[in-house]
């Protein structure tokens, strides 16, 4: 493994605040991240972020292909020369929000493409969702982020960390918290913990929706103001169209109490209520 100090030395590498970068420097730590994303030769792994390479090396020791997609073009020059000796490593230039992942990976066999990435802390759940929601063949992603959003993800109902987040991440896969990085991990170092996060992508969505947009906006719709209740909240958020009898009425046949708020309810609720909303709009 590359000193990361001298490495950013060597190449006078000035770190964006604003880029969110804080480079990985415990070894055991990289080792631990590949080890919870199980790489292996038939694998082929997106890269988010990659910086000097410090990841990426361990990834390409076990990977058939990594696809590194760095946004600074100043890292350039110092990971292309880290990872000189592998001829599986591909190096992308470019913003992560702006690829098209389903085009760099179709050649690849689905079954066998994982993420791995240690995200910027400031643009970690655009990532995320865009990795989701855009249906890239991916089959697990494994992810460093702020603890505080990781315990978001992993979060189940009647929690104080369950919210919108929860429920869609979970719509779309299974995550589980695999382990806390503490600051002094990184160079520098961050003003929050870290964790690390598994998601295995569902292959089937656990819920059947009538309507996948009314689904999320219900949700989003549910959580927007906390502190009310449900019926509330629907109903203050807009965008539903309903009167609060409407709601009361729908809450009414699910047999759930009209004094509920929306974190006490589980993903099949939500689908369930969605789906009666739906109906009701028809």
């Amino acid at each position: 493994m590359q000193n990361t100090r001298e490495t950013i030395k060597k190449y006078n590498i000035q770190l964006t605040k604003s880029l969110g970068q804080n480079f990985l420097t415990d070894f055991n730590v990289v080792k631990k991240i590949v080890n919870t994303a199980d790489v292996g030769q038939e694998d082929v792994v997106i890269e988010v972020g990659p910086g000097i390479g410090t990841m990426t090396l361990e990834l390409a020791k076990r990977a058939k292909k990594v696809i590194a997609i760095e946004i600074d073009k100043r890292l350039i020059p110092a990971l292309e020369d880290n990872l000189s000796g592998f001829s599986n490593v591909q190096i992308i230039n470019m913003d992560i929000m702006k690829a098209d992942i389903n085009a760099i990976t179709s050649e690849y066999d689905s079954s066998n493409i994982k993420v791995v990435a240690n995200l910027p802390y400031y643009i970690t759940t655009p990532i995320i969702m865009k990795f989701l929601e855009e249906d890239t063949k991916a089959d697990m992603m494994v992810f460093m982020i702020q603890k505080e959003v990781a315990r978001r993800i992993v979060a189940g109902p009647g929690t104080k960390d369950y919210g919108a987040l929860s429920v869609a991440v979970q719509y779309y896969s299974k995550p589980e918290k695999a382990f806390d990085v503490p600051p002094h991990c990184f160079i520098p170092q961050p003003d929050v913990d870290s964790a690390v996060i598994k998601l295995i992508i569902n292959k089937e969505p656990p819920v059947k929706l009538l309507d996948k947009g009314m689904f999320f906006k219900t949700v989003k719709c549910s959580f927007a103001q906390r502190r009310k209740t449900l019926i509330n909240a629907l109903y203050n958020t807009g965008g539903l169209n309903k009167s609060k009898e409407e709601i009361k009425e729908i809450l009414k046949s699910m047999g759930v109490d009209e004094n509920t708020r929306g974190e006490m309810l589980s993903i099949q609720q939500f689908a369930m209520l969605s789906n009666l909303l739906y109906e009701s709009s028809l």
